[in-house]
């Protein structure tokens, strides 16, 4: 009987797997070790500062400026202040409850089941409107408290949503004006949306905080924080309707055709057909325009907003705290860490989702 030989059977397992990517060579088992060495120690002084060496509370912040681990004393201090920035300590539990509202209502809103042109519009309309009722108050004996001075996360939420709200309508109907075989519209839309794009979001921002006040009568000119969002709702539109219209034009025209020769209506066109596929066709690129927008709320700092990152700043503002701006940063990082890490894996699941073909 003749044996035949085949080729070597290859190893596998996590010590074949390391063998083979990280000491395959000698320089490369000399390059890991060396690595490996540095993220070990770079870990453990991370462990150690942060956890181990750390100081929790109040009562021991003397030590901070002697102990060489984070001091998460100034959190327990001024965690409020980074939260509720100048809300009214009494009221502070208004907008605790409004901002689980409304991150309830954004994962409700990501939920398969609520995706409907009817159930989307009445969840955020309950949701936004109970938001906006604790915060501001004036009924049902709830103190009234001006917007100027709302403040911390909740302040930084209430303008994302609310630039997501109006922006994204808007963007729909400046895409759709772009692509419009009417010449006037779609050379005037393209206009609108070239100029927002042109300019930056800091001028824009300012021009409605500021200059608007000069130039409208003071009956309509509403208030400062509902001008500043319907700017940036503006900004946001200019982009996001470009990213739509790309999703449009991606659609094959033979649809487009085929809808109108059976006598269905532009707006079923619109929202049965080139809408669906253009959201599924620039998913990627929406949710990242949904990042890069709740990492811009942080601009409104400069024009006086008492936003999370403002209220952060104000934290380590006294002499008291001067000194552990490092811990109140990194608080705030992780924040921001939350929310856009979890935007970011909502979207990596939805665009799995979509190319399995379950939306």
């Amino acid at each position: 009987m003749t044996e035949v030989i085949g080729a070597p059977m290859r190893a596998t397992g996590p010590v074949a797997w390391a063998r083979r990517h990280f000491f395959a060579t000698w320089y490369d088992a000399i390059f890991s070790v060396i690595l490996g060495a540095l993220i070990i120690w770079s870990f453990n002084a991370l462990i150690s500062w942060a956890f181990l060496d750390a100081i929790w509370t109040v009562e021991n912040k003397d030590q901070c400026d002697h102990g060489a681990g984070a001091c998460w004393a100034v959190i327990q201090d001024r965690g409020r202040l980074i939260l509720f920035g100048l809300y009214p300590y009494e009221e502070q539990w208004r907008s605790t409850l409004a901002c689980l509202i409304v991150i309830v209502t954004m994962v409700l809103s990501c939920l398969p089941s609520f995706w409907s042109i009817r159930r989307i519009p009445i969840l955020w309309t309950v949701g936004f409107g109970l938001f906006i009722l604790l915060m501001r108050g004036g009924f049902a004996g709830l103190p009234l408290v001006r917007s100027e001075q709302w403040g911390g996360l909740s302040l930084t939420l209430f303008i994302f949503c609310g630039v997501f709200i109006l922006g994204m309508p808007l963007a729909v109907l400046l895409a759709l004006g772009r692509r419009s075989s009417l010449p006037v519209i779609a050379k005037g839309t393209g206009l609108f949306i070239d100029l927002f794009r042109s300019l930056p979001l800091l001028t824009i921002l300012f021009a409605a905080a500021v200059v608007v006040p000069l130039l409208v009568p003071e009956q309509i000119q509403g208030s400062k924080l509902s001008r500043v969002i319907i700017a940036f709702a503006v900004f946001f539109a200019a982009y996001q309707a470009e990213i739509i219209r790309a999703g449009m034009q991606s659609t094959s025209q033979g649809q487009e055709e085929a809808a109108v020769a059976l006598g269905m209506p532009y707006w079923s066109l619109v929202m049965d057909i080139l809408l669906p596929q253009a959201f599924r066709n620039t998913l990627p690129s929406t949710i990242n325009q949904a990042v890069i927008t709740f990492k811009e709320t942080s601009i409104v700092t400069i024009i006086g907003f008492f936003e999370v990152m403002a209220s952060g700043n104000a934290a380590i503002g006294s002499g008291e705290w001067g000194n552990q701006y490092v811990e109140v940063y990194v608080f705030l990082a992780l924040i921001y860490f939350v929310f856009v890490f979890g935007l970011s894996r909502y979207g990596s699941w939805l665009e799995t989702r979509m190319r399995l073909g379950h939306a």
